[in-house]
């Protein structure tokens, strides 16, 4: 019997067609699914039933895990509760997305255990485990209301090219499942990077939307100083902690990307593209630093999730920042390690600038020493096709 079917583009409620998805999943039925990659098909990962249906249909060997797609990134910590930093940064910056991250999963704490058994022997049966959190509204909205993750693999059988549409489902799969939610082509019609975290760097096990050179920039450590108008004060820190950590790394500031460490500016009250004030380009020059080019930017949303370290010269500034995205708190902080603030020089004579931008350098040295500089997150590619790219306790899950 072939799938029911839901245009999600032309139904007359939308949300009618989300709770029915929703409880198909809950009875068990398995769900063709749109993301922003591929089409994908859904299960439950508590249905054990449903799990093994899935595991049929796809002709899935032991050891080959599925994916498990959870609803935001803050839920990884609770599946892999020690979240290494390079790990935690992943996270944020590239979820939603099209990348699977396959991390360590054997801590005692991890609601993986909570599983039924047979539903661990297929999603972690190598001692890692493959987690995404896809970028597209319909499928979050049914995580959200689902009751636990949900096991997701492509929607096609082995050997066939990826569902990258709701007649591509039906015409591989439509007579095996239960139910296909339509929403039209898929944005990028590629499968998702799938990226293994180790203890060494990264693996790239399949590139998919994210290529290595992306995947590279978004391993890189990133620091953001912030001051009001991003024309004195926080480009000033910009560039001399790009002087101190190239002094520190033994390589030039033009180099720093390439050691994967990235140093921003912005302001929280900043237009676009302004020029440094010149008295603070006179004394960068002073130190043989070139900010004639610099141009400002606003503080946003992408700036704040991606930033590793946001060093504010106010405690004011801070305070605006954490009200507008209390979940960049711990990652927010005053330049000053004693919680002073540093004055605003626009408009003063040259020597309170000066004196602007000896307190800035004093505060970075103790900074740089919270800054593990020393690694280089190396990024391995090991694609394979999906018979064999599980075998090492890899995730290759055709989506």
């Amino acid at each position: 019997m072939a799938a029911a079917s839901i245009n999600l583009q032309t139904a007359d409620e939308p949300r009618d067609a989300i709770h029915r998805a929703v409880q198909a999943l809950a009875e068990g039925k398995l769900v063709a699914v749109p993301t922003e990659t591929v089409y994908g098909l859904a299960c439950s990962a508590l249905h054990e039933q449903a799990v093994a249906r899935l595991a049929r249909l796809k002709q899935r060997a032991s050891g080959q895990p599925f994916t498990l797609a959870i609803k935001s990134a803050d839920d990884a910590q609770d599946y892999v509760p020690s979240l290494s930093p390079l790990a935690e940064r992943l996270t944020r910056r590239c979820w939603p997305g099209p990348v699977t991250l396959v991390l360590d999963s054997n801590h005692p704490d991890s609601l993986l255990g909570q599983l039924p058994k047979s539903v661990r022997e297929v999603v972690i049966p190598n001692g890692s485990v493959g987690l995404r959190v896809p970028a597209h509204d319909a499928l979050l909205s049914i995580l959200r209301l689902t009751a636990g993750p949900l096991v997701l693999t492509s929607a096609n059988r082995p050997g066939e090219p990826d569902a990258v549409n709701a007649a591509d489902v039906a015409g591989m799969v439509g007579d095996d499942i239960d139910l296909i939610l339509d929403d039209g082509q898929s944005k990028f019609g590629q499968p998702s990077s799938v990226v293994r975290v180790g203890q060494a760097g990264l693996e790239l096990l399949r590139s998919g939307v994210i290529n290595e050179q992306v995947l590279k920039r978004l391993a890189s450590r990133l620091i953001v100083f912030v001051c009001t108008g991003n024309t004195c004060r926080s480009p000033m820190a910009e560039a001399l902690m790009r002087q101190r950590i190239a002094g520190r790394l033994k390589c030039s500031v033009e180099e720093l990307e390439d050691r994967d460490v990235m140093i921003m500016s912005a302001g929280i009250a900043a237009s676009s593209g302004g020029r440094a004030s010149p008295e603070s380009v006179q004394l960068m020059q002073e130190r043989g630093i070139d900010i004639s080019n610099h141009e400002s930017q606003p503080l946003s949303e992408r700036l704040v999730r991606f930033a590793d370290l946001i060093l504010t010269m106010t405690r004011g500034h801070r305070e605006a920042i954490v009200a507008q995205w209390p979940d960049a708190s711990a990652r927010t902080k005053v330049i000053c390690r004693d919680n002073t603030d540093v004055s605003d020089p626009i408009g003063g004579p040259i020597d309170r600038y000066r004196r602007c931008a000896d307190q800035i350098d004093a505060q970075l040295g103790a900074w740089i020493e919270e800054i593990d500089l020393d690694s280089i997150t190396e990024i391995i590619r090991s694609e394979k096709p999906e018979s064999d790219a599980t075998n090492s306790g890899k995730t290759n899950p055709g989506k």
